[in-house]
């Protein structure tokens, strides 16, 4: 996004003459920025040549899914949904890792059938269910484990999952013990160790303190992992002040890692390849006065991008029309619906905006879309992707009339 005369254009494209022509709330993709997020992500790990698996719950665009498919990257699922998009996408069933602490029998049985590269696991349950079904149909299915490594993200408390304290994984007396069950086991074949222990990381000292803990696990096991899932999590620079993960020297912690566990890294990147590739752009509804600053009350509400109201994140807001001169007005921008915690930011010294005037939500094509609802009964907002010099609608607009 740049400004060019003062006017803010997304490749190209004037925000103001999309928000008028499609309306508004709307997601806005750029298919050069995803392209290039991939690349780089490739570039970053090339030494590594890991299996990238795109973290679906991050975006389920089947549209953006395609994109990513032609980049040939696999997919990481949670749910019987997002692996039947994943498919539907023309990723291939030995590109896609299913995680998720409560897979239901249905999901596992789809999972198996579907013959996908492997399901990582979190519990000795959901192992002996797995092994159930395997047996049932007599095949033998690939499986993970999944280590609680206790390793702090430093990052939100929402999306830390790496801690004792978290639900997800097992500790490493648990994974040891469970390890030594499954050399036993005659349908299951236990070729991955996985590990996630966040998201929005920009911190390398996590990352090295869990390849640490992987090390100390694999050791123990006595075990030969075909395959080590180390999750995803990679942040970005939502607060646009160059403060980002260093991705070499983290490749380069990893390559350490390889020479003593000779095996294929599984990534599962969403934030790092879909986050900073959409705005999301909102109509003024109307400015109101308050006791120490004006509310900005737009047309787009926590129901369209809920990672504000959920996590308390924040990300930067633009208008469409640059003024220049003294900034000198405290905003906070806030959606129509009835909870206090419908709002998106609090913005000391902005420039003066007017009822009617555009602004964007930067850095939403992560967890925007994916975690959008109907609540209030309000309809989800459209998707569009620009591609070159086209804009093409990706989802449209939900009806009303479907709603009731």
């Amino acid at each position: 996004m740049i400004y060019q005369k003062n006017r803010l254009k997304v490749d190209g494209f004037d925000v103001a003459l999309l928000g008028q022509k499609f309306k508004t709330p709307i997601y806005c993709y750029s298919l050069d920025k995803i392209k290039n997020n991939i690349l780089n992500f490739k570039k970053y790990f090339k030494k590594i040549n890991p299996l990238i698996c795109f973290s679906v719950k991050a975006n389920s665009n089947l549209k953006i899914l395609k994109e990513i498919k032609k980049n040939n990257l696999g997919a990481d699922v949670v749910s019987i949904g997002e692996l039947m998009k994943a498919l539907k996408a023309g990723i291939k069933p030995q590109k896609i890792v299913f995680s998720g602490v409560g897979k239901t029998t249905k999901e596992i049985e789809f999972a198996v059938k579907k013959n996908i590269l492997l399901i990582n696991t979190e519990s000795k349950s959901e192992i002996l269910e797995i092994e159930k079904i395997a047996r049932s149909k007599k095949k033998i299915v690939n499986i993970g484990i999944r280590l609680n490594p206790n390793t702090d993200a430093q990052t939100l408390s929402q999306i830390s999952t790496g801690k004792k304290e978290n639900k997800f994984g097992v500790d490493q007396k648990i994974f040891l013990r469970l390890v030594d069950y499954l050399k036993k086991s005659k349908y299951l074949n236990l070729n991955c160790l996985s590990v996630h222990i966040g998201s929005q990381i920009l911190n390398i000292k996590p990352y090295q303190n869990m390849l640490k803990s992987l090390n100390n696990t694999i050791k123990k096991s006595n075990h030969k992992f075909e395959y080590i899932d180390l999750g995803g999590g990679m942040g970005i620079d939502y607060e646009h002040n160059n403060t980002k993960l260093d991705f070499k020297k983290y490749s380069k912690n990893i390559e350490k890692f390889l020479k003593h566990n000779k095996c294929k890294i599984i990534f599962e990147p969403g934030r790092s390849i879909i986050g900073n590739s959409a705005i999301l752009i909102s109509k003024i509804i109307y400015i109101k006065k308050g006791y120490n600053k004006d509310f900005v009350i737009l047309d787009a509400a926590m129901n369209d991008f809920m990672r504000p109201a959920l996590y308390g994140a924040n990300h930067k807001i633009l208008p469409y029309k640059k003024i220049k001169g003294k900034k000198i007005y405290n905003y906070e921008f806030v959606g129509p619906i009835c909870e206090s915690t419908d709002t998106f930011s609090n913005i000391k010294n902005f420039q003066k905006l007017n009822e009617k005037d555009f602004i964007v939500i930067c850095d939403v094509g992560a967890y925007g879309t994916s975690l959008a609802s109907n609540y209030n009964v309000r309809p989800k907002p459209m998707e569009i992707l620009i591609r070159r010099n086209k804009v093409q609608v990706i989802n449209k607009r939900e009806n009303l009339s479907k709603l009731l």
